[in-house]
């Protein structure tokens, strides 16, 4: 029998909560405490729980409660880019059902008018499955919005990967080696951060979702999985992306931004190039460039420019269900 325990309330510990991400299928740095603990603790109303079976924790969901248009919703992390269920690979059919069922009792019980999930990409497990989407889907779970993210799978032979970039991405990137590009990892996240907000301000008219201060601590906390990236003309960063590894699996580029005045160089070619060699010679098996739509809008331009280095796109899901 299944009964679940929501985390504030418990015993576990968020040491013992983060282990079982680690050792889960599908976790991601995104489920653990350690990451959501980074937000000021009055920013969110956390409802996490964990799901014990046989007195062994069988899943995690992390969750918080949030007012919108009038309605209570236990949504997955507002603090966070995925939630949905962690499990261990041995997850079976019925119990996918029976986490379903929990979730909904749960949610009646906090008097939620809604439950709102956005599950991980299916990558980011590592034996493939789709219980739980079907679980949701046979309880009454609809789709709030399928939105589309690049995946460029690194499975290539490092003298091919050119050929597996488009001929327009593959001119840039010989013209960037040409002209002295240099792509190293760094600890430049000040110069980084100000091409950064200028780069979405002019493109976007938004600001980062992390200050600086916020990117610098959770680099802190992360020093292996958040990584940045630079390209460098002698000593001048041109271009940097912030990767995060999510899991062993999946590495996701989170922040990418170039200073428009030294497009010339073609430096986020070179700059993509060398990372997806790198973390495929450290075991990775995907790269996520990250959604090229919004709420099922797409950005037409940004979808081309990923598939320029070979990109193809898989659903971000997020599910729910009006109670």
């Amino acid at each position: 029998m299944l009964e679940y325990h929501q985390f504030k309330k418990s015993t576990l510990s968020e040491e013992e909560w983060d282990r079982f991400v680690d050792q889960s299928d599908n976790g991601t740095l995104f489920h653990k405490r350690a990451f959501l603990n980074y937000h000021p603790k009055d920013r969110f109303k956390d409802a996490s729980i964990y799901i014990v079976k046989d007195r062994k924790i069988l899943s995690l969901l992390t969750g918080a409660v949030i007012e919108r248009e009038g309605k209570r919703i236990l949504a997955s992390h507002p603090g966070a880019s995925y939630g949905g269920f962690v499990y261990k690979s041995d997850l079976n059919f019925k119990e996918a059902h029976e986490l379903v069922d929990l979730l909904i009792d749960y949610a009646k019980n906090l008097k939620v008018d809604r439950i709102q999930l956005t599950v991980p990409p299916i990558i980011y497990q590592t034996k493939y499955s789709n219980y739980i989407d079907f679980a949701l889907y046979r309880s009454g779970f609809t789709y709030l919005k399928r939105d589309v993210s690049s995946i460029v799978q690194l499975d290539f032979d490092d003298t091919k990967l050119l050929e597996t970039y488009r001929a327009e991405a593959r001119t840039a990137t010989k013209k960037a080696m040409k002209q002295g590009i240099r792509i190293a990892e760094c600890e430049n996240f000040d110069e980084y951060y100000e091409i950064l907000k200028k780069n979405l301000k002019l493109r976007h008219n938004v600001n980062p979702a992390h200050s600086l201060e916020e990117l610098k601590r959770l680099k802190k906390m992360f020093p292996v999985e958040i990584r940045l990236w630079g390209a460098f003309l002698k000593d001048k960063l041109t271009a940097g992306v912030c990767n995060f590894s999510v899991n062993p699996n999946v590495v996701l580029a989170f922040y990418i931004s170039h200073d428009e005045s030294f497009q010339e160089y073609r430096p986020v070619n070179l700059l993509f190039y060398e990372i997806m060699k790198q973390y495929r010679k450290e075991g990775f098996r995907f790269l996520d460039f990250g959604i090229f739509t919004v709420n099922m809008e797409p950005n037409w331009g940004l979808g081309r420019f990923k598939e320029n280095f070979g990109a193809r796109g898989i659903f971000r899901d997020t599910f729910y269900k009006d109670l």
